[in-house]
């Protein structure tokens, strides 16, 4: 399975509202221009590869105008922050979009992670 988008740079600090929300993310600065939305992916950190889902854009529902990606690695609780990695972006699953409060986008992030999961079960069998 070959990705459509691949990225890569060093993990940043971000606001640290995904980890507020239970989705700590991966933040990672882009250089290229890539469409907007919610991709399933995969990080590729200290050589291990692990399933993600990743948002690319500015973080509409809270205003923000820098464009970034943003991975919430499954089943993964490390730090990371300062180390290199590598995203490959297999599916895009949704827009981008402005949620109308923090509790409407949590329980899209949970549909966004099941949905991943879904994608990559199809490569597994």
């Amino acid at each position: 399975m070959e990705p459509i988008y691949r990225i890569t740079g060093v993990v940043q600090n971000g606001a640290k509202r995904g980890k507020a929300m239970g989705f700590p993310t991966a933040n990672v600065f882009l250089i290229k221009k890539i469409p907007e939305g919610i991709y399933a992916s995969q990080v590729i950190v200290r050589d291990k590869i692990y399933q993600a889902a990743t948002f690319i854009g500015a973080a509409k529902t809270f205003g923000e105008k820098e464009h970034k990606a943003e991975s919430y690695i499954l089943d993964f609780d490390s730090d990371i922050y300062g180390e290199h990695v590598t995203i490959h972006l297999f599916k895009k699953l949704r827009e981008n979009e402005k949620f109308i409060s923090e509790n409407v986008l949590v329980e899209q992030m949970k549909k966004d992670v099941l949905d991943t999961r879904e994608f990559f079960r199809g490569f597994s069998r």
